[in-house]
This record gives C-alpha cells, sequence and structure tokens, in this order.
C-alpha cells in the first residue's frame, strides 16, 4: 500500500463527487432537509421527534452513503475504469482506502451540516456531547460507504444497484429498534436483527443521546467498526488484478 498512490486515488474520487452536483447535493441536503421535514411530520405528539431526532442525524448519512457509493464503484466497473486501474501498480487496499478517504471527508462534512441544522435551528435536544453524534454520523456514514462498495459487486446496473435499497436497507431500518423497541419484538425478529449492522449503528446513536456511556455503547462502536473493515475486506476479494 502506497501512501501516494492512496492520496491521487482520493483526489480522483474527490474531483468526480465535485464534478456531479446533483450527486453532492444529495449527500449535503438531503438529509438535513429530510430531518427538517421529520420536524413537523412528527410534531405531534409531544416528544416523538426528539426521541428519534438524535438517531436519524447518523442513520440518513450511512443510508446515502451506502447508496452513493455503491453506485460511484459501479460505474467505476461497468465503464472499465476499474480495469483499467487494476491494470496499473494500484493495490486493492490504494483503491479502497482512496475512496474511504474521499468519502470520509463528505461524511465529515455531511455530518456536520446535519448536526448544525438538527441542533441549532431544529433545537434537538440530546443527553449526551453532541461532538460523540457527529462522530457516529461520520462512522455510520463510512459504514453505508463500506457495504456499499462491498454489495456493487452483485449488481450488473444501476438499477439493480437502487434494489439493494429495499432488499438490504430497509429491513435493516425495521428492525433496528428505530420504530419499534427491540425488546418489543418476536425473539426470532430480535435474533435477526442481532447479525445486522444497522441494529448497532443504532443503539450506538441512542446510548448517546441517552448519554448512557457503558459497555454496552463501547461494543456497538467496536462492532461498527468491525464491520467497516470486514466489509472493505471482502470488498477487495471482488477487485481482481489485471495484466497487459
Amino acid at each position: 500500500m502506497s501512501p501516494r498512490i492512496t492520496l491521487a486515488t482520493a483526489r480522483r474520487v474527490a474531483a468526480q463527487l465535485r464534478r456531479d452536483h446533483r450527486t453532492l447535493a444529495l449527500i449535503l441536503i438531503v438529509p438535513p432537509a429530510l430531518l427538517t421535514l421529520l420536524r413537523y411530520v412528527l410534531d405531534q405528539p409531544p416528544g416523538a421527534f426528539q426521541r428519534v431526532a438524535a438517531p436519524l442525524i447518523g442513520l440518513f448519512p450511512l443510508i446515502i452513503m451506502f447508496l452513493i457509493a455503491s453506485i460511484a464503484m459501479l460505474r467505476e466497473r461497468t465503464s472499465g475504469t476499474l480495469e483499467r486501474l487494476m491494470s496499473m501498480p494500484l493495490g486493492k487496499l490504494d483503491l479502497l482506502a482512496g475512496y474511504g478517504l474521499a468519502f470520509g471527508a463528505l461524511a465529515a462534512l455531511q455530518g456536520t451540516i446535519t448536526a448544525l441544522v438538527g441542533f441549532w435551528l431544529l433545537d434537538i435536544d440530546t443527553a449526551g456531547p453532541t461532538w460523540a453524534v457527529v462522530a457516529l454520523a461520520i462512522a455510520n456514514a463510512l459504514l453505508g460507504m463500506a457495504l456499499g462498495l462491498l454489495l456493487s459487486s452483485f449488481a450488473a446496473t444501476e438499477f439493480q444497484a437502487v434494489q439493494f435499497m429495499p432488499a438490504f436497507v430497509l429491513p435493516q431500518l425495521l428492525l433496528a429498534g428505530l420504530f419499534v423497541p427491540r425488546e418489543q419484538m418476536p425473539e426470532l425478529l430480535q435474533r435477526v436483527s442481532d447479525v445486522m449492522p444497522f441494529t448497532y449503528a443504532y443503539d450506538a446513536l441512542a446510548k448517546i443521546a441517552a448519554n448512557d456511556i457503558g459497555g454496552r455503547l463501547w461494543l456497538n462502536v467496536t462492532v461498527v467498526t468491525g464491520c467497516i473493515l470486514l466489509a472493505l475486506a471482502l470488498g477487495a476479494t471482488t477487485l481482481r488484478r489485471r495484466t497487459v
């Protein structure tokens, strides 16, 4: 792995994203816009919005980064760009780390903007530190990126990549505890949710919102970090070296 090649890859990906204004709008504008919309949709009963607001600051980046990363990597594969890159002295880790740096910078900006809108304009109240919510939002965005890069290898078209949203993302959202506490779900659904990354991403945000800085929080953070590394490692196995 070469830092020079990794940074060059990150600059290339960042330049591509910078030229795609619609993608930038989706990444930077849609999460705070959705949060604002939910603020008024959940205006009644009192407290309904506050219960889910802080976790949503971290879940919106995860969902959107999953979509953007899966489509971006699929374009690299289908356009032949990835094949040409892999014929060069470019390591798999250089490519994935470059994507991670570029998307990580966007994730940091996205999480910061969403948090500023939420805490300053929408009066979101959380018992835990706001910086921790932002940090978890960035980590969740990286999780979404890693999962998107991995699952893009199973899609042949952008339409198929988008289909992973209802097939892969939506079930995890429903079982994470955002809508119904997990302890109120049937035992089978609880067991299924135990193996889903979104469960730990949401639970970490919920613990921070309640200022519950305990062992469970660090377990959640460890699992999220492990899922990021595992998804990137599995994604690396789908990159085939080409020779010329």
